[in-house]
């Protein structure tokens, strides 16, 4: 269970000023640790420290920053159980799901591990014509410098291992604040991150009023904000940032396009749109929300889909036997629920769930939901799952690419050249064909492009934008 009260990291050590954050149990709504909150002192402390780590970070050898990141790796093997619960409690998910999310984090970790001792320059060819006869060209990759992450409540762990990681990998010192509804996690990450030779100042972890958080957005000695959140905060933070770096992974609502000649069984197809739709009561941004299908499968589809939503098991995610968990809070669940309602008002019909209790809202499915209406068009980050069907291939890639997001789509086909048009004519970060928007291997480039956000996640990829192309030009004699 989890401790009585936790400290907030500052320049790799432990401090408890205060126990001012409450974190509650996302299932009973009570109140089950308290957490120390960082006032506009300490994040100004937290920066300077960072700034005097820059150098020591710079330094430290490739093999010392993955020997780093192998004892997290260690440390969080060890502690998995513990990590799972503390999920499950704070973030209520599932503990099959909360299980699932601790092994993305030993996944993420372990590849920032072997990526932090490759190299990351290259040599180039400068003879490009007779004046540089010569000349031979060099990169290196730097780090770019102290970093600034922002995180979500919605996979906490996971979340923050992917900025926190490759910020190690990279030899970047970083501030991170965690979400003030999850922040459990990150301190249990930044515990086991203290027990390592990290160089004083190289990380703190800070639950941050929002009254105090300004430094983290707006301070020039930080070199680089990464955020992942909601679509509107995304856009305002990169307004605010200045001439530092910005990676954004926002919002989305995701679809997946089912093709006359699917290549997959239709029970495969409705179990992994159900997966994507309802894991973690919907709250990803990749969850799957709109599902177009080709009219000759649409009745048989749909009956297989609402027959997964039915069955799922909504409650505790203590009791193993859930599968639908709580939404992050009651507000959430109301929100959601209200737009299910305007939707219905406007002629959509619910075929399964759209009942709610507290903050668990269960598996919903609809269809005839309006084009314009928040639950096609905004992030429903929720349990609520959207069927339409569609006649032709290019009618449904237009429905696709109608909305301002772009951050994943699914694609079942068998047919190659269909495949590949999606992959050249979609306006999203990924196609993922043969399963569902919501599949994602940590290492792969993730993110998206129009409102769902600028730069890539993926261990790989992170790295990069954490460091910085250095050139050097050499002219032989």
């Amino acid at each position: 269970m989890l401790a009585e009260r936790y400290p907030y990291y500052l320049a790799n050590r432990p401090r408890q000023p205060n126990a001012e954050l409450a974190v509650t149990h996302k299932y009973s709504g009570e109140v089950v640790t308290h957490v120390a909150v960082a006032d506009a002192a300490a994040v100004e402390e937290a920066i300077t420290a960072a700034v005097r780590a820059a150098e020591p970070m710079r330094k430290l050898a490739p093999y010392a920053r993955q020997a780093v990141l192998e004892h997290c790796v260690r440390r969080f093997r060890e502690r998995a159980e513990e990590l799972a619960l503390a999920l499950c409690i704070e973030a209520g998910k599932p503990l099959r799901d909360a299980r699932g999310e601790v092994d993305r984090l030993i996944e993420t970790f372990k590849a920032a591990a072997e990526e932090a001792v490759r190299g990351g320059g290259e040599v180039l060819n400068l003879e490009v014509s007779k004046r540089a006869a010569g000349y031979r060209g060099f990169t290196q990759r730097v780090p770019v410098g102290p970093c600034s992450f922002i995180t979500p409540f919605n996979f906490p762990l996971n979340l923050v291992a992917h900025k926190v990681a490759p910020a190690i990998a990279a030899g970047c010192p970083f501030i991170l604040k965690p979400s003030d509804r999850t922040p459990v996690s990150a301190l249990i990450m930044a515990e086991v991150l203290a027990e390592t030779e990290l160089p004083e100042g190289a990380f703190s972890v800070l639950p941050v009023r929002l009254e105090d958080i300004a430094p983290l957005i707006e301070d020039d000695r930080l070199k680089l904000l990464s955020f992942t959140g909601s679509e509107k905060v995304g856009w305002e933070l990169k307004a605010r940032a200045g001439r530092k770096k910005v990676v954004l992974e926002l919002g989305g609502n995701a679809a997946c396009v089912v093709d006359e000649a699917p290549g997959a069984p239709l029970d495969f197809i409705a179990d992994r749109v159900a997966q994507g739709a309802f894991f973690q009561a919907g709250q990803s941004c990749i969850s799957v929300q709109r599902v177009l299908v080709h009219a000759s499968l649409y009745d048989a589809l749909r009956e297989r889909l609402v027959e997964r939503a039915k069955a799922l098991r909504p409650g505790n995610p203590f009791d193993e036997a859930t599968t639908l968990g709580p939404m992050i809070d009651e507000p959430a669940a109301r929100r959601l629920e209200g737009w299910i309602q305007q939707a219905v008002q406007r002629g959509a019909r619910v075929l399964a769930g759209g009942g709610r209790r507290g903050s668990v809202l269960d598996a919903t499915v609809l269809e005839g939901v309006p084009k314009d209406a928040s639950l096609s068009s905004e992030e429903a980050f929720g349990p609520v799952v959207l069927l339409q069907p569609f006649d032709t291939f290019d009618e449904a890639l237009a429905q696709v690419n109608s909305g301002r997001f772009g951050l994943q789509a699914g694609l079942f086909t068998q047919d190659l050249s269909r495949a590949m048009k999606a992959w050249d004519e979609l306006e999203v970060g990924g196609v993922v064909v043969g399963d569902v928007p919501s599949f994602r291997v940590d290492t792969m480039p993730y993110g998206g492009v129009k409102g769902s956000g600028i730069g890539r996640e993926g261990v790989k990829y992170a790295i990069e934008d954490m460091t910085e192309l250095r050139l050097l030009v050499l002219r032989q004699a």
